[in-house]
């Protein structure tokens, strides 16, 4: 990883200024030689984390989701927006890589780090009623069924979905 970039530098004699972490154009990042270095032995780059999040999060939005969280208000609109935050930042592994001791994980390796799971998760809350994301409590098995229906994912999936967002409610706490 970067080996033609080292090379083509060392040809041309010009710095890499810039390196592409994707297709888009908004995948092009500033090059930094010591936090690259730091990736390709995964050690992470925290910084880069911290500037991708600074990005993409307002301030005020973090504000009111951690006024949420200690108030143990957090429901699954919050949940939604979170999803679409996390999307936003770029593919879930490629973040992962960042963070110090994930990028050569091997639990890391065989996660599936699918974008489709997030748009399943995301197809799964817009199928509920204002009510039902505001107070999970009510969700009995006929309104879990109505909302696998709506989804188009399965009854198993959206209960595992919904005890996942209890335990991390919980963990919030």
């Amino acid at each position: 990883r970067g080996g033609a970039a080292l090379s083509i530098r060392a040809v041309t004699d010009k710095p890499i200024k810039f390196v592409g972490q994707g297709e888009k154009m908004t995948d092009l990042d500033v090059f930094y030689p010591d936090r690259m270095a730091s990736r390709i032995l995964g050690m992470g780059d925290m910084l880069s984390l911290i500037e991708k999040t600074q990005q993409e999060y307002d301030e005020k939005q973090a504000q009111e989701l951690s006024e949420k969280i200690k108030e143990n208000t957090f429901d699954f609109n919050d949940f939604l927006d979170q999803l679409s935050q996390i999307q936003k930042m770029g593919p879930l592994d490629e973040i992962m890589k960042m963070i110090p001791g994930m990028a050569n994980n091997p639990a890391l390796k065989n996660a599936n780090m699918d974008p489709k799971d997030i748009e399943h998760l995301k197809a799964i809350v817009y199928s509920m009623t204002d009510q039902e994301r505001t107070d999970p409590d009510v969700l009995n098995p006929s309104r879990r069924r109505r909302i696998a229906r709506g989804s188009g994912r399965p009854v198993q999936e959206v209960n595992r979905m919904i005890k996942q967002f209890s335990q991390m409610k919980t963990m919030m706490n």
